[in-house]
């Protein structure tokens, strides 16, 4: 099995693209082509996907979306879709999970055994103890919450620790001391350039999951330029509704393909 971070990088390179596409799925928004589907979510989400693969290095199913729809058999319907007929792009499974213990390691199985995500994002707040369970299954990226797009995420990620701001003690943690599989990853938002900059000078080489451009305003410009390596690669900037609902008609699949392609475009313009 090919480790989370190598195929990343292939991704990255086969590519061309550090699109991320976020599947965040709200019925109420689907076209009325799908209405009443007992397999809407996974329909739309299938849809979208095959529309957009030529454009992303990954997708990035947020959990909530369909356990709030009793749609987890369509996640995992939809996981398996893209292992199949797209390979090589990497599922990150947005789920945000930060117990410890025989819990964490529950919620990992889940994410990687259930899922047969690629990635998972994790919250940290509990320290090692809320990352390690993940370490146990090789190859398996771990991806975790650093400097947040919410602007709420100040109230604790800019606490000063031995003079430095909390979520750059995360971020040395998890390039150092915890990255003991190589396979770990950080969020960082959009709407934050100058903390990705920063980020990035502590972290080396490390995968950023950068979400905030499009709906909640990040400036591609100002992220690409922060986050970007030496190689012009390291991130993978999530993108959700903006692609997702670009048009809530019959066409959403090509209107999805469109906004996916004119927003790989725009990151590469600055890479």
């Amino acid at each position: 099995m090919t480790a989370f971070t190598q195929t990343l990088d292939a991704a990255w390179k086969r590519t061309g693209s550090l699109l991320c596409v976020g599947l965040d799925p709200e019925p109420t928004k689907f076209p009325a082509a799908l209405a009443g589907r007992s397999d809407a979510i996974f329909t739309f989400c299938r849809d979208i996907v095959d529309a957009t693969a030529a454009y992303a290095c990954s997708f990035k199913p947020q959990i909530a979306y369909f356990a709030a729809h009793r749609a987890e058999d369509q996640l995992e319907a939809l996981i398996a879709h893209i292992h199949e007929k797209h390979p090589g792009l990497p599922v990150i499974l947005d789920a945000k999970r930060g117990d410890i213990g025989s819990t964490a390691g529950q919620y990992a199985r889940e994410a990687f055994e259930r899922y047969a995500a690629d990635a998972v994002t994790v919250n940290p707040y509990m320290g090692f103890d809320s990352i390690e369970p993940y370490l146990a299954h090789a190859g398996k990226g771990v991806i975790v919450l650093c400097r947040t797009s919410n602007p709420g995420g100040s109230d604790l990620q800019f606490l000063t620790t031995d003079g430095k701001p909390l979520y750059q003690v995360v971020a040395a943690l998890a390039a150092q001391k915890w990255n003991a599989s190589g396979q770990l990853g950080l969020v960082v938002g959009a709407t934050f350039p100058k903390e990705i900059e920063v980020v990035r000078g502590i972290v080396g080489d490390m995968p950023l999951l950068i979400p905030g451009i499009g709906a909640q305003g990040g400036d591609v410009e100002a992220t690409v330029r922060a986050g970007r390596t030496a190689a012009g690669t390291g991130m993978l900037i999530n993108s959700s509704r903006a692609i997702l609902y670009a048009s809530k008609g019959d066409d959403y699949a090509q209107a999805a393909a469109t906004a996916a392609k004119d927003t790989r475009d725009r990151i590469n313009a600055f890479r």
